[in-house]
């Protein structure tokens, strides 16, 4: 396979660093809101890159963390609990988001069995000890207000800082940072560990029998959790490309400071915004959907899934709901050309299984390519076209199943769904007798009664063929 590694701003063969197994990280959400769809879109691109891998027979390992302490979980939890205390505020908070959160993962087919997940409050004691050495050897410092790491000590130790982007000494201030996110233009040192205030949750840390409460910075939390569940350095961390910088350059400082290690990842794998109205998909702007919004329209949230899909990873990605409706009616046909394999018929077909597995291969090919979706679903529409016109031959049966399956693998689209149920096969079987009855009353009444459950019919040459939708 191969993919783009923004560390060198090439595309490279992936060898992973251990034989046979890839390990990913993925930065998950800050469960302080439902996410929005500019979110999800990150997942699924991980969640794909994960399948990719896994179908080329690797054994994957796959680490997603959350978000669970930082200044927005603390700011909404106190919104929301205002009676609580803090930390119980904050572990309400969180749970009821961290629970959201997957039920909106799964609904546009991330595969959550196959991740591991791991909250930062569960990772403090990690984050602590890699401070204590920081400080020890001189490039963390603690001031009034908290611990920050130097990054003019990282400097001058001979390490680069600004391995993924681009930063020079005018871009450079000799500030220190306490917020969790800052101005992109500009570095600064930046807070490792945040002391106690007022009405905040807080942990004991203590350095040289010195007691300094508090709670860790953003950065900090990902280095810890990632050496956590992940031997160091890993294969392929990803995130969307606004975690370049700040957040990934400062987490490659802190897990590379000194003789640590000489890189926290060996690939780093971004993904392009996704735009409503040409501008990037953001709370702070209130310009964003959830999933709710999606199924509030009436959409399928697995055309969420295509769209994103359709385009490849490292390309912005435009939302309206036309491309949406658009995604839908896609993913519709893919839908019909699986509910084949419950209506193969006694007929001699144009493609054969050689065509099934070519094809395949083809798909394969495209996705070990950079994951160029785009190229891979236009390869599978086009068989969507011929396969949905001339429909499935007995014959092709057995393997056009393993294909479907294969499919369903690589795109997460869910469309290895179990076979209608009787009732709706005898609605199919009397709308058919109406219709020879000529009483196409009764066939338009039947044929409604299927679209109430989703289904949808057209009549060919061989038969009735019904698809879901």
């Amino acid at each position: 396979m191969k993919i783009h590694n923004t560390l060198t701003r090439h595309i490279e063969h992936f060898e992973p660093i251990k034989p046979g197994e890839a390990s990913i990280y993925t930065c998950g959400p800050t469960v302080y809101d439902r996410v929005h769809i500019g979110n999800l879109a990150s997942f699924i691109y991980a969640d794909t890159l994960r399948r990719i891998l896994s179908n080329s027979g690797l054994a994957v390992k796959h680490i997603m963390n959350y978000t669970d302490i930082d200044d927005k979980t603390i700011k909404r939890s106190k919104e929301s609990y205002p009676e609580q205390e803090p930390l119980v505020a904050l572990q309400n908070l969180t749970e009821k988001e961290i629970s959201n959160f997957n039920s909106d993962i799964k609904e546009v087919g991330i595969d959550t069995a196959n991740i591991n997940f791991i909250k930062a409050t569960d990772s403090i004691d990690s984050m602590q000890k890699i401070i204590i050495e920081l400080i020890n050897k001189q490039y963390a410092y603690i001031a009034e207000d908290g611990i920050y790491f130097s990054i003019e000590n990282y400097k001058k130790s001979g390490k680069k800082y600004g391995q993924l982007s681009n930063i020079d000494n005018a871009s450079t201030s000799s500030a220190r940072i306490d917020n969790d996110e800052y101005d992109k233009t500009s570095v600064h040192d930046f807070a490792l560990w945040k002391f106690t205030k007022d009405n905040e949750p807080a942990w004991d840390f203590k350095i040289n029998q010195e007691h300094f409460p508090g709670r860790p910075g953003w950065h900090i939390e990902c280095s810890a959790m990632s050496e956590e569940m992940l031997s160091m350095p890993f294969d392929i961390h990803t995130g969307g490309i606004d975690l370049i910088f700040p957040h990934h350059e400062n987490e490659i400082a802190q897990s590379t400071a000194g003789d640590r290690q000489d890189t926290l990842a060996k690939y780093f794998v971004h993904n392009e915004h996704l735009l409503i109205d040409n501008k990037k998909m953001s709370k702070s702007l209130n310009n964003f959907y959830t999933i709710e919004d999606i199924k509030t329209k009436r959409y399928n949230p697995m055309s969420l899934r295509l769209l994103v899909l359709q385009a490849h990873y490292r390309s912005i990605l435009h939302f309206s709901w036309e491309n949406l409706g658009a995604a839908q009616n896609r993913l519709n046909s893919y839908q019909a050309m699986s509910d084949l394999r419950w209506q193969a018929k006694d007929i001699e077909s144009s493609f054969d299984n050689q065509y099934l597995n070519e094809n395949l291969n083809s798909i394969s090919g495209a996705l070990n390519n950079d994951m160029n979706m785009p190229e891979a679903l236009k390869i599978l529409s086009t068989m969507e076209n011929k396969i949905n016109d001339e429909l499935l031959s007995v014959d092709n049966l057995e393997t056009f199943n393993i294909f479907i399956a294969k499919i369903d693998q690589l795109f997460g689209l869910n469309l290895t769904k179990a076979d209608i149920t009787d009732a709706q096969k005898e609605i199919i079987i009397k709308r058919e007798q109406a219709r020879s009855n000529k009483d196409f009353k009764k066939a338009d009444e039947l044929r409604d009664l299927l679209l109430k459950s989703n289904i949808e019919i057209r009549d060919t040459k061989h038969g009735t063929i019904w698809n879901r939708i």
